[in-house]
């Protein structure tokens, strides 16, 4: 039986070669291709496709949210792929029910089988990019302190935190004072530039 996959890619030469090249494999079949991820949202909630593949060259937490809703629809599964991944994207991914982040670079054959494994339930997540992501160096922020400070990087506030992390305003700012003085900075700003120029974020 195959495996019915949906494409969204806002490039269209890009979309057309990934639909060519699944199309040929005997496996898959390609029941959708779209420009948009919203539309790709709205076609996975009608059809119900097995696995979505959704491009994220220029992405963010708007593609990543669409993907997690794509994947919590049932018998649906979602993948993202892209030339390169930000540690950010990584972490951000990973704490998600998202099934799959690969890189345009992947061979075929194991693009294939990243699409098999993640449509069995499986999830696929390129090993050195995980490692570099989890990992962080001499980082000495723990991984919820690490999503306080994604979140502040995006430009939310305190109470839009809290509500995206289920906590209370006073523990988000509880963070945000602890991840100064693990950091040494000045303020909750001074913190972010510190964690950007570290590549950290």
């Amino acid at each position: 039986m195959g495996i019915d996959v949906l494409v969204s890619d806002d490039l269209d030469l890009s979309r057309f070669a990934l639909t060519a090249l699944l199309e040929r494999h005997e496996e898959f079949r390609v029941v959708g291709s779209v420009d948009s991820h919203m539309e790709a949202l709205e076609f996975a909630e009608s059809r119900k496709p097995d696995v979505v593949i959704l491009s994220f060259e220029n992405g963010g937490g708007e593609d990543i949210a669409i993907a997690d809703k794509v994947a919590s629809l049932p018998s649906c599964r979602s993948m993202l792929l892209a030339t390169t991944f930000s540690r950010s994207t990584v972490r951000q991914v990973f704490a998600t029910g998202i099934g799959g982040l690969v890189q345009r670079s992947m061979p075929p054959r194991q693009f294939f089988e990243a699409i098999h494994r993640v449509h069995h339930g499986e999830r696929v997540f390129d090993a050195e990019l995980t490692v570099a992501a989890m990992g962080n160096g001499d980082c000495p922020l723990t991984p919820r302190e690490f999503s306080v400070l994604e979140r502040v990087s995006r430009g939310d506030t305190v109470g839009e935190i809290a509500a995206q992390l289920h906590l209370s305003g006073g523990t988000v700012r509880n963070y945000l004072s602890s991840m100064v003085v693990k950091l040494g900075a000045r303020n909750r700003i001074d913190a972010l530039r510190i964690a950007r120029e570290a590549q950290w974020i």
